[in-house]
């Protein structure tokens, strides 16, 4: 079963040195190896074949200094493509108004934080400068705010911090990635009672490695994706997954899930996220 075209709304996308550093850290903390390309064009060739017409394309930043040159080389890349949706990220260290403003007017269409990696929540006030122009620009902000797949001591991450921002700022429009798992519920229930909270799959869906997540995916009633059908989101974290990129995808189409539904979590959430 297939459904094409669709929209990958959790793709990372950044210069090789960076990959390699991410990928060490995920080899070195959960024992993943990970062999898919890392360079856009190849990227893009098998999203292609996956029948991906659009993707977020994320990058994040885990120290100062970073975020500026890290998000001209996204936009320049994104010029580049027929298909990358071009997100900027910042440090919270950095000059965040300063780096935000200009990713934005260079084209960003959204803003992405790791929020353990950058031990910044999404209430640490330090941000608040990207989230007021994001507010001001109407873009919409994605962020790692769950404890998974190895956050769980984190104090950047949790229902708690998250629920903080959305009621700090109910103008933006805000995905947790991951599903916010292995807290599915409580950040499902944020969807549910909040129409600018959305939820990406990325890692999440996959039947592949549940025990890393601490979460099975099997525990999503397929009634949650049709009430959601506007907020719940497909993402793959490729390239950085230590399994098939069609793995997520067949697990979620997998399930009887209405066209509808299909609809929205293939292609109509990520528009709606994007603004469009």
């Amino acid at each position: 079963m297939s459904f094409a075209p669709a929209t990958d709304a959790h793709v990372h996308l950044m210069p090789d040195r960076l990959m390699d550093a991410i990928r060490d850290a995920l080899s070195r903390d959960l024992g993943w190896t990970i062999d898919h390309p890392t360079e856009r064009t190849a990227m893009e060739s098998v999203l292609r074949r996956q029948g991906v017409d659009r993707y977020l394309a994320l990058p994040y930043a885990h120290e100062p200094g970073l975020a500026a040159k890290l998000n001209q080389w996204v936009l320049e890349q994104a010029r580049k493509s027929e298909i990358a949706v071009p997100f900027a990220t910042v440090h919270p260290e950095d000059d965040v108004r300063s780096v935000v403003r200009d990713a934005l007017n260079g084209g960003a269409r959204g803003l992405k934080l790791q929020c353990p990696v950058q031990d910044a929540a999404p209430n640490d006030p330090r941000l608040d400068p990207a989230f007021e122009l994001c507010a001001e620009y109407n873009r919409p902000v994605l962020l790692h705010a769950g404890r998974a797949p190895n956050f769980g001591d984190s104090d950047a991450v949790g229902l708690g911090p998250f629920r903080e921002f959305v009621s700090s700022y109910p103008e933006i429009r805000v995905c947790c990635a991951h599903m916010g798992a292995p807290d599915v519920d409580g950040f499902v229930a944020e969807a549910r009672a909040h129409d600018q909270v959305f939820l990406d799959t990325s890692v999440a869906m996959s039947a592949a490695i549940p025990e890393t997540m601490d979460f099975d995916p099997g525990s999503v009633a397929d009634s949650v994706f049709e009430e959601l059908a506007g907020s719940i989101m497909y993402g793959s974290d490729y390239p950085n997954v230590p399994y098939e990129y069609a793995s997520e995808r067949e697990h979620l189409l997998s399930r009887e899930l209405s066209e509808e539904a299909l609809e929205g979590l293939f292609r109509d959430a990520a528009a709606r996220f994007l603004g469009e």
